[in-house]
């Protein structure tokens, strides 16, 4: 790997993982370089997932005084997102690159358009008054936790849909545990794909330096760095991702 490739790779880590830190939507910066770097479709999803988990739990821990204050049943919530997330994550890997491939083009497109939308979406269903429904909400988070498991990108805003959908009206809340629940999701992820041997780690650890003083610069510049410009790059970024995609697979 050449001096120029390793920066990149740096400069993607670092990008996404203040993009992470900030406004989420990292795995549509690093996932779309890691395949045109030449990674096949499932290991540079695998990787990606694998570099950027220390930025998830990371944020998780920020959140923790306010997970003390939902407890209540959230071992099942926790269970739900493990189990859904190790389905999701061996479907990506039962699916194996030719499926993945040509599935990259929607994954991306669905996650662009979740991420562009992510506060319309949200501030739409907590308008609405919803009674508190844990079963659903056991129901959902295990479904968008499948979804996490296999892709990822868009995971935070599924599962704010779904505890807003459930009865969650504070914004707040919801935030922290969405953060809390992504590292059971991506964590079993995590640990079955490096078990398996799907892990490319001479590009994990390169992207994985780079996503973690990302993470330290979002969080230090959170009040300084705008957030609607981050967001109109992220968005920009994973429609050209998705068009390139869609010509690949189906041009």
């Amino acid at each position: 790997m050449s001096p120029a490739e390793i920066a990149l790779l740096v400069a993607i880590g670092f990008l996404a993982g203040t993009s992470n830190a900030l406004v989420g939507g990292g795995t549509l910066f690093t996932f779309p370089v890691l395949l045109s770097a030449g990674l096949s479709p499932v290991i540079a999803n695998t990787t990606t997932t694998v570099a950027l988990i220390p930025g998830t739990f990371t944020s998780a821990y920020a959140y923790l005084p306010e997970i003390r204050r939902v407890r209540e049943n959230l071992r099942w919530r926790i269970a739900a997102a493990a189990t859904g997330g190790l389905v999701g994550a061996l479907l990506l890997l039962v699916s194996g690159n030719d499926v993945f491939f040509y599935l990259v083009p929607w994954l991306l497109a669905a996650a662009t358009v979740m991420f562009t939308f992510a506060r319309q979406i949200v501030k739409r269903v907590t308008e609405e008054p919803h009674r508190k429904n844990e079963s659903q909400l056991l129901i959902m988070e295990f479904l968008s936790a499948i979804y996490g498991g296999y892709f990822g990108a868009g995971i935070g805003i599924l599962l704010m849909t779904s505890m807003a959908l459930a009865g969650e009206q504070n914004i707040q809340s919801a935030n922290a545990q969405r953060n809390f629940l992504v590292c059971f999701i991506n964590g079993v992820a995590t640990l079955l794909f490096i078990a398996s041997g799907a892990v490319d780690w001479g590009v994990a650890v390169i992207v994985m330096a780079g996503s973690i003083c990302g993470g330290y610069f979002g969080a230090r510049m959170a009040k300084r760095i705008s957030n609607a410009w981050l967001r109109n790059i992220i968005t920009a970024a994973g429609v050209i991702f998705t068009v390139y995609y869609f010509v690949r697979a189906y041009g």
